[in-house]
């Protein structure tokens, strides 16, 4: 490489870093839900992608609470112990034994490798099941497709062991799984349901939510049909005249409740991409969809709000 190649390669370096300041200066002290999932949990690169990310928003400044899934986890376990999962609706039947491999997955193997992820990077991040602390109350989930069993639905959440933490410093990995009343201990929880619940109740600048696909699409067949910002009642009409479909709608309907009940705005982001929960934090022009509430949301980070 030549002086010029290395001096262009400098100025972009510092272009790069003077573009994300505001976005810096913005997020700084703010709370910021990512509900982590998908490709993200189980490429082994994309993880190691995915918690350096969550580390440096942790040491810019940022309140980052992290809500996981694992159903994948959940079902190979099932099945090594000689148990068919099952699912109605969309949702797994979870009987009493399947209750058990939740929790032993999910809060003994999901949650304490991404907390050693997590601090392997230089973090600090605590691991709570939705249990500790009643942090998640909830009841039974009734589906009009059949018997779920131990498959809850949020009643409550209590985010003061939450704010503790994240006021001592400490990045917060929730497991969504929550306490029951008389008769049942445990529900195991859909995870965008708990972090779309904790955002609200912690009144979150942002949650994050990232999935296997490149945001809100008008075709899922073409991917360069990305709606990039949409306000809730946009979103509400897209869902309404059949735009958004499929395994999108509990998505989108979850992002409308969050900004209705205090969240700022809600982003869908394409964890299979590298380093995409900084590009759309910390640049001008994001990535994926980003749902707000006024009639004009705002470009990529968001930053002059």
């Amino acid at each position: 490489m030549d002086e010029r190649e290395k001096q262009a390669t400098s100025n972009g370096r510092a272009h790069t870093l003077i573009e994300a300041l505001p976005y810096i200066r913005k997020w700084a002290g703010k709370t910021v839900v990512v509900k982590y999932g998908g490709a993200a949990m189980a490429d082994p690169a994309l993880k190691h992608s995915v918690t350096k990310d969550l580390v440096l928003l942790h040491y810019v400044g940022v309140r980052v609470v992290i809500v996981h899934g694992g159903g994948p986890r959940i079902s190979e376990m099932m099945e090594r112990l000689g148990e068919e999962p099952q699912f109605v609706g969309g949702l797994r039947v979870t009987d009493e034994r399947a209750m058990e491999i939740v929790q032993m997955v999910m809060v003994g193997l999901v949650g304490q490798e991404l907390v050693s992820l997590l601090n392997a990077e230089g973090g600090r991040a605590v691991g709570l099941s939705g249990k500790d602390a009643n942090v998640v109350t909830a009841c039974k989930l009734e589906s009009p497709h059949g018997e779920l069993g131990f498959v809850g639905e949020v009643a409550a959440i209590d985010t003061r062991l939450i704010d503790t933490l994240n006021d001592a410093g400490y990045i917060v990995v929730l497991t969504p799984v929550g306490s029951g009343g008389p008769g049942c201990d445990s529900y195991n929880i859909n995870a965008d349901t708990v972090a779309c619940a904790v955002a609200e109740e912690l009144k979150a600048e942002k949650l994050i939510m990232l999935s296997d696909v490149p945001g809100l699409l008008r075709d899922v067949e073409e991917p360069e049909s990305l709606i990039s910002e949409v306000t809730t009642s946009e979103l509400a009409n897209l869902i309404a005249d059949g735009t958004i479909s499929g395994g999108m709608i509990p998505k989108a309907e979850a992002a409308i409740s969050a900004i209705r009940n205090g969240v700022r705005s809600v982003h869908l982001v394409d964890g299979r991409a590298e380093h995409s929960l900084l590009v759309e934090l910390f640049t001008e022009e994001g990535i994926g969809t980003m749902i707000g509430g006024g009639a004009e949301p705002g470009a990529g980070g968001d930053a002059d709000d």
